[in-house]
């Protein structure tokens, strides 16, 4: 799980980053990005019903997102922004190698890291 300092939790800021974020998308995941005037970057994950039914599939591609994001985020290698990242379908058939290799082919095209 990210820390708190790195979780966008209000609705209100997700929409934001929704409605105004620069769009980057790299394989099966999707990410929209907008600068903050924080220290430290934030990030929400969502994965949607379309991806799968199950609960159990869904929670596990969000734990392995943000634990890809959580050591990103101690080596101190992203920059103060706001973002979300989507799962996109196929991203559950995707093993954490190939997330963590997507993840940072999306965080580079962003320009991020």
């Amino acid at each position: 799980m990210l820390p708190r300092e790195n979780r966008l939790r209000k609705n209100k800021d997700i929409k934001n980053v929704l409605t105004r974020g620069k769009p980057v998308r790299e394989d099966f995941l999707f990410l929209k990005i907008v600068k903050n005037g924080l220290r430290s970057p934030r990030f929400a994950i969502v994965v949607g019903k379309n991806l799968s039914k199950k609960a159990v599939v869904r929670n596990k591609l969000k734990r392995r997102i943000s634990e890809i994001i959580r050591i990103k985020l101690k080596m101190n290698e992203i920059k103060p922004v706001d973002g979300v990242v989507i799962a996109l379908p196929g991203a559950e058939r995707m093993d954490f190698s190939g997330l963590k290799q997507a993840i940072e082919k999306i965080f580079a095209k962003a320009k991020l890291i």
